[in-house]
């Protein structure tokens, strides 16, 4: 499918995602056979988070990451453009805090957080370049990051079975269980990611140090890890 312009991104990433909110939890339990929880709560752990830290979720969705990183006894705050896929998490977690928000204005001061996560949302933010700069702002020095995204694998027979399941799969599962148009982009939106090593400089460049990335599920997925320098 076309993927939609930078300047449209915005608005057809929050439609997209208003539109499958209702089934959106669902369907990624089937597509990753539960895999997906379990690299939420390797992320959220990653983070070295505890009570009296404080967290942001950047693109949030319906919540799934304020459970795990609230097991750690931080506080967390979700942040997303979608407003019924936070609706979906505040009824399924009223006791939970989220904010519309996009990643590149965020309504808080200078160094707010003491970490930052993000789990299959930076391929829609609409400037990741941005949405990073404006995570950086928000942390206080020493401040940690995580970001779970998914991963194109190297090896020529890995990208093979992950382009068969992302690209054929994913949207037939996308089609009946919720909107197919919605799981194509999804699909498509990979080409959107920066390789590691560029990743890892853009980091640099917002004063991020110690840059790491986590390969999962033969390189179907990443965990990527850094600090904010400072502390």
């Amino acid at each position: 499918m076309s993927l939609p312009e930078p300047l449209e991104k915005r608005r057809f990433v929050e439609q997209m995602f208003d539109d499958i909110a209702p089934r959106y939890d669902l369907v990624n339990r089937v597509m990753t056979f539960g895999i997906d929880r379990a690299w939420r709560r390797r992320a959220a752990r990653s983070l070295g988070v505890g009570a009296g830290d404080r967290v942001i979720d950047l693109g949030c969705g319906t919540g799934d990451l304020l459970d795990e990183v609230g097991r750690t006894g931080a506080a967390v705050v979700g942040a997303d453009v979608s407003f019924e896929m936070m609706a979906q998490g505040r009824r399924r977690r009223p006791q939970a805090s989220f904010c519309r928000a996009d990643a590149q204005w965020l309504p808080f001061a200078d160094a707010t957080f003491d970490a930052a996560i993000s789990a299959f949302a930076l391929r829609n933010f609409s400037s990741i370049p941005a949405a990073l700069a404006e995570t950086a702002r928000v942390l206080k020095p020493g401040g940690r990051l995580a970001i779970l995204e998914v991963n194109v694998p190297d090896s020529t027979l890995r990208r093979r079975l992950f382009e068969i399941h992302f690209t054929r799969i994913v949207p037939l599962i996308g089609r009946l269980l919720s909107r197919g148009y919605a799981y194509q982009y999804l699909a498509a939106s990979t080409v959107y990611l920066p390789q590691f090593s560029e990743f890892r400089a853009s980091l640099a460049d917002l004063g991020f140090v110690a840059a790491e990335q986590r390969i999962l599920l033969a390189g179907a997925a990443q965990i990527v890890t850094a600090r904010r320098a400072g502390a």
